[in-house]
């Protein structure tokens, strides 16, 4: 009787161990799965915006609104990350005098969620051919100037906690300058041209 007693009290922290193990190796497997799937790869690569070359198109250039113009890769997996914020952007900015335009990478197939639709499409913008990756973001001011070129975030994902835009588009809407058509960042990017 006692060396049965014994023989479980050995066996008990044993089957204890295991079920930690079984148990830990099955949080380790579910944490794996989830990152696998909703999570994606980060490009840690660094890209260098540079808005020189950037013209809007004779009947937008001029004194106008502000007006933000959102370039995109429908094959781009970076553009999940900031569809939501560029949603927010629009619920938030579009009745403050803001207008919103999307420029799609030149040669893809695809069309923006139906939350985004309200983008108008815009074509004839000048230098998009030497634009380093998407998505990126190009801000013109009210008197037509280009104020900000570049992403609209640096780093593994894009909100409004984290973004560049909301200030700046504040700033601007006060009546404030804001010059920021040269930026280097890194960040979740594809590239615009092959």
């Amino acid at each position: 009787m006692k060396a049965a007693r014994m023989a479980r009290s050995h066996r008990t922290p044993r089957l204890a161990c295991l079920a930690a193990t079984l148990w830990l190796a099955a949080l380790f497997a579910a944490f794996w799965w989830f990152e696998a799937r909703y999570l994606r790869p980060f490009d840690e690569r660094t890209a260098l915006f540079s808005g020189s070359d950037l013209r809007l198109p004779v009947e937008l250039a001029g004194p106008s609104q502000i007006r933000l113009v959102h370039f995109w890769d429908p094959a781009c997996p970076c553009n999940v990350g900031n569809q939501q914020h560029l949603g927010e952007l629009l619920e938030r900015y579009r009745e403050r005098g803001v207008q919103f335009y999307a420029v799609q990478k030149p040669g893809s197939q695809g069309q923006l969620p139906e939350a985004l639709r309200a983008l108008q499409p815009l074509a004839g913008l000048t230098g998009t051919q030497q634009l380093p990756a998407s998505p990126a973001v190009a801000i013109w001011d009210q008197r037509g100037q280009l104020a900000y070129f570049g992403p609209y975030s640096s780093g593994f994902n894009c909100t409004s906690g984290n973004s560049f835009i909301e200030p700046l588009l504040d700033a601007l809407l006060e009546g404030r300058k804001v010059l920021a058509d040269n930026n280097l960042a890194s960040g979740c990017f594809c590239e615009w041209t092959k």
